[in-house]
């Protein structure tokens, strides 16, 4: 029988073990953006003011996010739930920001060339109610720390597709690239997977459900990008 010394050892093991994975994909994400600028892919200098805004919001989420899971793992659950009401906050101007981006990119004609605009609205908006909806159901299980920290982690992941599109020679993918996508974010997911196997001896529940939620986006995404409803509305933003 597991006392109250093994219960709680394993607890903290939980709590530093989510806050390294937040840490080190967040890492991944901004490298990921940063190397593609490096490389002269993009001029971020001169940027439309919108992608500015919308990098700002999303460097402040990636920071409050590490930040909660670390004051988790130092057991400060007093100023972490102060902080969840900014992340709260900070998470619906992710999805706000992830929305208009697509529409702007596809109206200025800046989206990635081997993307067609029905398929980069559908990416682009899929994937912020995607990430929106993990949140959400995170914040639901706010008071199930197990769930909330696998929930709030898949909205990680979730976040990384836009990383891995500069981290992969996309234009030499196309036509399969989402799904090397969904393999990569499927083995980010298989880390936790691992660490539930290791400290309950099975795969926790929200995490299989993260999993199905991920692939169903991918596969969504394809079916959207060839919906007549979904191409029409991205040829008339397209007209302006």
């Amino acid at each position: 029988m597991a006392t109250t010394a093994d219960v709680m050892t394993g607890v903290r093991s939980d709590e530093r073990f989510f806050a390294r994975f937040a840490i080190g994909l967040s890492a991944f994400i901004v490298l990921g953006f940063a190397q593609f600028g490096l490389r002269g892919f993009v001029d971020y200098a001169n940027a439309p003011w919108w992608m500015h805004v919308h990098g700002a919001i999303m460097i402040s989420w990636l920071a409050v996010f590490c930040i909660q899971a670390t004051l988790v793992a130092k057991g400060n659950l007093a100023q972490h739930r102060k902080l969840g009401w900014i992340a709260a906050y900070l998470a619906v101007a992710v999805v706000g920001m992830g929305c208009f981006i697509g529409v702007m990119a596809i109206k200025t004609h800046v989206q990635p060339p081997f993307f067609t605009p029905p398929y980069f609205l559908a990416l682009t908006q899929v994937g912020a109610v995607v990430f929106g909806g993990l949140v959400f159901a995170a914040i639901t299980r706010r008071t199930q720390t197990d769930y909330h920290r696998r929930l709030m982690a898949g909205s990680l992941i979730a976040l990384t597709e836009p990383a891995l599109g500069r981290w992969l020679p996309m234009p030499f993918m196309v036509g399969w690239g989402e799904w090397v996508v969904l393999a990569i974010q499927l083995g980010f997911l298989a880390i936790i997977a691992l660490h539930d196997r290791k400290t309950i001896g099975r795969i926790h529940p929200a995490t299989a459900t993260v999993g199905a939620i991920i692939a169903m986006m991918h596969v969504l995404v394809e079916v959207a990008a060839l919906n007549p409803w979904v191409s029409g509305i991205a040829a008339s933003i397209a007209r302006g």
